[in-house]
């Protein structure tokens, strides 16, 4: 059975507190996970959420801020130390290949696995398997950013009252599908366009372009919401988005599914970020993450 959810592993900014480590993600896309930007303990809250190192296929990281990587180096040797009998992909910005070397060879420990170094210089797609195409677009931070996408396949769905109609039934239904037409029967005729299911990771960026494309028409869009609207100086010096500019965003790209994340740890309340992206008008789901949450990914429309 295929699985698609995401899993908060950490969920603070700069500076971890008491209920929120640093930044780590997991997203389980039917048998594959890919792990987001981990942060400094990440080791640990993989073990709290029931998170294997077998589990991990890819690792995606936005950029080489501490709270996004400082993770690597105990990520990767327990990847080895558990023998992960796949090899595993790190996607990052190829600006910061001297951070990832360091990261990758922090300490001394025998290298079991194969691990894929793919750094990614510019925008565009960085990986097409049967399940999705990855992508990547340039962010706008004091540092080299990228943010990822995952966009799913359109498929086929098929319309059984049209079927019945034109008296298909058992079999013949997956030959239809496999021939796409049978007598003169075609597929477009008993079928209509299932859209694929589409996800976006958006961490630390003021607002730019790569913000909206990446966020375009998502299913699920995890982003950023360093500060709160009352700090939007803040935000924009320091490369940030507050919640009121996350929920705009996706409002006007039609997310269905919102969740914000990488909080500053001077806001007590996680309660103001859902007022304040409710405020700027976004009416969809909306999850303000918190450590250890397991976020499904929307039914497909």
């Amino acid at each position: 059975m295929s699985v698609r959810e995401f899993v908060v592993l950490g969920t603070a900014s700069q500076v971890p507190t008491r209920h929120r480590n640093h930044n780590g993600y997991l997203l389980r896309w039917d048998g594959e996970g890919i792990l987001f930007d981990p942060g400094e303990g990440t080791q640990r809250q993989m073990l709290r959420a029931g998170v294997a190192a077998h589990d991990i296929d890819r690792i995606c990281v936005t950029h080489f801020h501490g709270d996004h990587s400082l993770g690597l180096a105990g990520v990767i040797q327990r990847i080895n130390l558990d023998q992960v009998p796949h090899p595993v992909t790190a996607h990052y910005p190829a600006s910061g290949q001297r951070f990832f070397d360091r990261l990758r060879y922090a300490t001394a420990y025998r290298e079991t696995v194969k691990l894929v170094e793919a750094p990614v210089a510019d925008d565009g797609v960085l990986a097409s398997t049967p399940a999705y195409t990855l992508e990547a677009r340039r962010l706008s931070h004091p540092v080299e950013s990228f943010g990822y996408r995952l966009t799913e396949p359109d498929g086929v769905r098929m319309l059984p009252e049209r079927l019945a109609a034109h008296g298909i039934k058992g079999p013949e239904v997956g030959r239809l599908q496999r021939e796409g037409a049978l007598g003169a029967v075609r597929l477009e005729d008993v079928s209509e366009v299932r859209r694929g299911q589409r996800f976006a990771f958006v961490m630390d960026t003021r607002l730019c372009d790569g913000v909206h494309v990446l966020a375009e028409g998502c299913d699920m869009l995890v982003i950023e919401s360093t500060f709160l609207d009352e700090d939007a100086v803040l935000a924009e010096d320091h490369g940030h988005l507050t919640a009121g500019q996350a929920a705009a965003v996706a409002r006007r790209a039609g997310v269905r599914h919102l969740v914000l994340t990488h909080f500053s740890q001077r806001y007590s309340d996680p309660g103001l970020f859902e007022q304040q992206a409710r405020a700027a008008g976004f009416d969809g789901e909306l999850t303000v993450a918190h450590d250890l949450v397991r976020v499904p990914l929307p039914k497909r429309q």
